[in-house]
């Protein structure tokens, strides 16, 4: 790979735009000072590949228009002050030197996320810069709990202003790694998509990124392929209830059994890429292994303690996580039956794009892509059961004009994206909207086309503006 892909986040002059005057004036009318700069980091639509990074395989996503802006100053007083736009969320204070980000039972607060961020750096910030208070305000259009990232997108641009405020460059490929890792500090389990997506992603295309290590690759879509996302007014916050994290260890159970029947060091295997890695298999015959490991109903507790042949505190500590060790049972041969299939998926999805009109007609191209979408959320709807009622009505709504549809994001709520031909772009929005939208209470609609966006940016503030 290039070095000239181990870059800082670009620097452009303050964009001249009512949102961004709105931005500076609030945050000189709160703080009484003007900011020193803003960072902005994109929301993203995940097209193919869910709930598979962080069992080490590699997704399909592209950054999208709605994003997260921070407008920071610093201080000398040791202080950090975090502000919303959206007065429904509370301000924050506290020492710079005292971040700690606490995990409890409910939703975490708004600026838990930015505190995650900051935290990030301050970890491995050299002893030698000394510590700054800071003035941030926040203001987003990635709506929260929608799956299109506005956690991620917000710890990432907390994270890229500390590092500027501190003027301590970090690379975006290190951003990115950083970033999937100290937002496990609120409990999230993640695997990294969201994250290098907020920091890689450039303009007019979708990223095929790939884990352990990081690497990615620029995916031109093919032309005629319009996304359309509609949120389906379900939300859902990750960090908020155990789904998600049952979810991961359902996955490392299911890599750690196998491990332990092909006589390896299960101890060691994490993921169910690790362990495809180790056995040095294909996808094809890791989701054979599945079917001949595993039965289908949900294991107990106790089979799992049995099949590892380890004691319930030893499984606590190697397998599960702190909110998980209350679960009695766990679903194993669904949950990595979706993996290796889903991982397909991805795999084909790619090489369609990769196809040119001498090996198929784009036309035949985007009916693949619809389809793998939609038997993506097949499997994310009966194997993973990470979808909801009004996901699964959006995506049976789309099945006459959508060449394919899927959940987005970690599911049980959130949004749907759908491949759509440009031609039909309008009446399938203007379906959704009479047999859908009407229905709700909801004044929060949210459905629009969209296409590949740029990563992270920052702006900054020449003394005349």
């Amino acid at each position: 790979m290039s070095e000239t892909l181990f870059d800082t986040c670009p620097e452009y002059s303050l964009p001249e735009s009512v949102r961004v005057k709105t931005v500076v004036d609030t945050f000189t009318e709160r703080y009484k000072c003007k900011p020193e700069f803003l960072v902005r980091v994109p929301g993203r639509v995940n097209l193919i590949g869910e709930h598979i990074d962080y069992c080490g395989y590699g997704v399909c996503p592209m950054a999208i228009e709605l994003d997260i802006i921070l407008a920071v100053s610093t201080t000398d007083n040791n202080a950090l002050r975090l502000s919303n736009m959206d007065r429904s969320y509370e301000d924050f204070a506290c020492r710079i030197k005292n971040i700690e980000v606490k995990i409890g039972e409910g939703a975490p607060g708004w600026y838990q996320y930015v505190l995650c961020g900051i935290r990030g750096i301050l970890d491995i910030l050299p002893s030698t810069i000394e510590l700054k208070g800071m003035n941030i305000l926040v203001h987003g259009t990635i709506p929260p709990s929608a799956g299109l990232s506005s956690s991620s997108a917000l710890v990432s641009a907390s994270a890229l202003a500390t590092s500027y405020a501190f003027k301590y460059p970090v690379c975006k490929e290190k951003l990115a790694s950083l970033c999937a890792i100290c937002e496990r500090y609120i409990g999230t389990q993640g695997g990294g998509m969201d994250q290098a997506i907020a920091f890689l992603a450039t303009k007019g295309c979708a990223k095929h990124i790939e884990f352990a290590p990081l690497r990615w690759k620029d995916i031109t879509l093919p032309d005629g392929a319009v996304f359309v996302i509609a949120h389906s007014l379900a939300k859902m916050n990750k960090a908020a209830t155990t789904d998600f994290n049952c979810r991961v260890v359902e996955c490392r159970l299911a890599s750690q059994i196998m491990a332990k029947q092909k006589n390896l060091n299960w101890v060691e295997i994490k993921t169910l890429g690790q362990l495809q890695q180790t056995l040095g298999a294909d996808l094809q015959t890791m989701a054979e292994l599945v079917e001949s490991t595993f039965h289908e109903e949900p294991y107990t507790k106790e089979e799992v303690l049995q099949e590892l042949e380890i004691l319930d505190d030893e499984l606590e500590n190697i397998s599960l996580t702190p909110n998980t060790k209350h679960i009695e049972m766990f679903k194993l041969k669904q949950r990595a039956a979706h993996v290796f299939q889903e991982s397909l998926r991805v795999d084909q999805f790619i090489e369609n794009c990769k196809c040119d009109c001498s090996q198929k007609s784009n036309k035949e191209i985007l009916k693949t892509l619809g389809e793998l979408m939609t038997a993506s959320h097949m499997s994310l709807r009966d194997l993973y059961e990470c979808s909801h009622p009004q996901l699964d009505k959006l995506v049976d709504l789309s099945s006459e004009l959508a060449l394919g549809v899927r959940l987005t994001g970690a599911g049980w709520g959130g949004c749907a994206v759908a491949l759509v031909e440009p031609d039909n772009v309008e009446e399938y929005m203007s379906t959704l909207k009479k047999k859908f939208y009407s229905e709700m209470t909801s004044d929060d609609i949210l459905l629009f086309a969209t296409s590949p966006n740029a990563g992270a940016c920052i702006y900054t503030i020449n003394s005349g503006n």
